[in-house]
């Protein structure tokens, strides 16, 4: 699994603030990067990376939970860059 770094920006903020770390996933609030990095969340991306499955009707079989739930679920996960 790759190195990601986290930042959450300022309301109004339109560019990372400079640093020695870039940024790679920013979030709009806590509230919302709590939502997206949940303990079910975090679950999934688990399997993801150690099965490495090739469907998501093969992921819902890892994981337990229906398609539509997983396919929304990475969707959100891909625009924040998490998942590609």
């Amino acid at each position: 699994m790759k190195r990601c770094v986290v930042g959450i920006r300022r309301s109004g903020e339109s560019e990372p603030p400079p640093g020695k770390n870039k940024l790679t996933v920013w979030f709009s609030s806590m509230a919302t990067m709590a939502a997206v990095l949940s303990e079910d969340n975090q679950s999934l991306l688990r399997p993801i990376r150690d099965k490495r499955p090739k469907s998501l009707t093969e992921l819902a079989a890892l994981t337990g939970r229906q398609v539509p739930n997983l396919s929304r679920t990475l969707r959100m996960m891909e625009g924040y860059g998490l998942v590609d």
